[in-house]
């Protein structure tokens, strides 16, 4: 546990707090206990206070987790704090705390980039997972600190210029653990993402091949071919950093949108395949045969899995030629 103390307090709270053993003790009973601990150590009465002071942090740690950073402001009670809680057969908890009404009262741009931290620690806690999470909180806490020490007495500033120049700096800092968020969990949810889009390509295409092994099917082999190219889009798509997800829905709609993108992909290439089985538009084949023509649907049908643009628009194309135009003239009789 990190506690950073620079002063004597000149006020003290007129009453601190204490929760009978047993009840949950919240983030604010710990910022006035450390508050009257430091209070009474540096006033010389140090047993009692620190005694009440340990007690609170045990329990506070028992239901929230170790503490692993903290900031303790020595002239209110006001004070951050990140707990790590274990948790079996899952990753460990990160949570940040944060008690600061009293300390930024006055200072309303420091209390709405502290408003910033929280919303951005939520957003990690609840997205995030692993040394990604960590990172990210980590970053929040660093910031949280240094913006409470500005309204700190023994470190703010002596001018408002250079409190104003503090306070972009840690702005500054915030946007840039917003843009690692932004970017781990998109990270993250393309993980998510491309695990269900193999899932059920793999599950279509194994289907799909057994029945291929005892007959030729223009769908079926179209749905394969169709179903591949969608996939090999989509990792063209993460390697060269374009591609987005929707990393606030949560992992299972993540995992559903993933196995969507090769059903889409099967349906545009059976649509296509049949398209040129059928003779609207004919294959650019100088041959007829057999093997030749399937070759050529299974290439047309991967095109179609790949590019839902081309996909659309050669069916836009054939719509056009193929039906007829509702706004001519019907032909007297």
């Amino acid at each position: 546990m990190t506690e950073v103390i620079h002063a004597l307090p000149e006020a003290v709270p007129a009453h601190v707090p204490h929760r009978a053993e047993g009840l949950p003790v919240t983030f604010s009973d710990l910022i006035y206990a450390h508050f009257a601990w430091f209070r009474a150590a540096r006033n010389g009465h140090r047993p009692g206070a620190e005694a009440a002071y340990r007690d609170t942090l045990r329990r506070f740690e028992a239901q929230h987790g170790q503490i692993v950073r903290a900031f303790w402001c020595t002239h209110l009670e006001s004070g951050i704090a990140l707990t790590e809680s274990n948790r079996r057969l899952r990753q460990n908890a990160l949570t940040l705390h944060r008690e600061t009404d009293w300390a930024t009262r006055g200072s309303p741009a420091i209390a709405a980039q502290l408003h910033r931290c929280d919303d951005l620690a939520i957003r990690a806690r609840t997205v995030l997972s692993g040394v990604r999470q960590r990172i990210c909180l980590e970053l929040v806490a660093a910031s949280a600190s240094h913006l409470l020490s500005l309204v700190d007495k023994a470190t703010a500033p002596d001018s408002g210029r250079d409190l104003d120049a503090a306070v972009k700096e840690e702005a500054a800092a915030l946007d840039r653990a917003e843009r690692y968020y932004r970017q781990a969990a998109n990270g993250q949810a393309e993980i998510i993402y491309f695990a269900g889009m193999a899932t059920v390509a793999v599950a279509v295409s194994l289907a799909a091949l057994l029945v291929l092994h005892f007959q030729w099917r223009v769908a079926v082999a179209a749905l394969v071919a169709g179903a591949v190219g969608a996939v090999v889009s989509v990792i063209q798509r993460i390697n060269e950093g374009s591609f987005r997800v929707h990393y606030d829905v949560g992992r299972p709609y993540a995992f559903f949108l993933g196995g969507l993108r090769p059903m889409i992909g099967a349906a545009f290439a059976i649509a296509i395949a049949f398209t040129f089985a059928s003779g609207i538009v004919h294959l650019p084949l100088d041959t007829t045969n057999t093997t030749d023509e399937r070759m050529a649907l299974v290439v047309i049908s991967f095109l179609a899995g790949f590019s839902e643009r081309w996909a659309k628009d050669t069916l836009a194309t054939v719509a056009h030629q193929t039906l007829p135009d509702p706004a001519a003239k019907a032909p007297p009789s």
